[in-house]
């Protein structure tokens, strides 16, 4: 059974989210032989301030 965790910043709509819930599913059936019923996605959304790239925030930029 795969699972796949999908990180993404916040502000989607649930009609973007299931699209994307739907294409990674097909693809990840596609390319492992798992029934597509098997494949488990998980959407972690995050805010633009709960990250950095070399120590720095974005948002402090």
């Amino acid at each position: 059974m795969p699972y796949v965790t999908v990180k993404m910043f916040e502000g989607r709509t649930d009609e973007q989210k299931r699209a994307l819930c739907e294409k990674v599913t097909e693809a990840v059936s596609e390319t492992t032989g798992a029934p597509a019923e098997n494949v488990v996605v998980f959407i972690e959304e995050m805010s633009k301030n709960d990250y950095s790239v070399a120590g720095k925030r974005p948002v402090d930029a």
